[in-house]
């Protein structure tokens, strides 16, 4: 992707967050970026190809700064690297809190826009199916169906927790906590 790109879809990232999708004006975006809105249209097309590549852009950054800190994981404790996979999602760095924001936003404009639904429920899709694999390598007597159950329960679980942590709710450790010990509970193992 072309720096250019980037700097648009980092900028979209940050309105988004900052305004939400319902406040997302293009001329706002193209001031943020630094470019002219005509710009703007010749990469995305429209207000809806900007929302559908700043949500690709959302999770491509969230793969990046998750497989940048799983680089240092030990590649044998598949707990561990679901438990690390999981938490790097609540950090309190400005990418992840942006990120977060911006997710939560687009998550939920698309009650109202059946297009950006069906862009959200890939990616979900594909979040779950992730979490699901990694479920597996730590849970390998567990079945399928019971690793993407667990899946959908953290994944939301995560979502909940970032979302009340975010918004002041919820302190950055407690939630952390929290998404501990359902992992725990996810895979037989609940601590005492």
């Amino acid at each position: 992707m072309s720096d250019r790109r980037t700097g648009i879809l980092t900028a979209a990232t940050r309105v988004i967050a900052r305004r939400g999708v319902r406040g997302l004006r293009v001329e706002e975006l193209a001031a943020e970026a630094g470019v002219s809105t005509s710009l703007i249209y010749y990469h995305f097309g429209d207000r809806a190809g900007i929302l559908r590549r700043t949500l690709e852009f959302i999770n491509d950054r969230a793969d990046r700064y998750t497989a940048e800190r799983m680089s240092d994981s030990d590649p044998d404790d598949a707990r561990a690297d679901l438990e690390q996979v999981l938490l790097l999602e609540l950090q309190d760095l400005a990418e992840v809190r942006e990120n977060s924001t911006a997710w939560g936003e687009l998550r939920a404009s698309a009650v109202f826009e059946p297009d950006l639904r069906e862009e959200l429920a890939r990616a979900t899709h594909t979040w779950v199916h992730e979490i699901a694999e990694l479920i597996g390598r730590a849970d390998p007597a567990g079945t399928a169906p019971a690793h993407a159950a667990a899946a959908e329960r953290l994944t939301a679980l995560l979502e909940g927790l970032s979302v009340r942590w975010l918004s002041g709710a919820l302190p950055l450790d407690h939630a952390r906590h929290l998404l501990r010990e359902a992992i725990a509970v996810e895979l037989g193992r609940a601590e005492n």
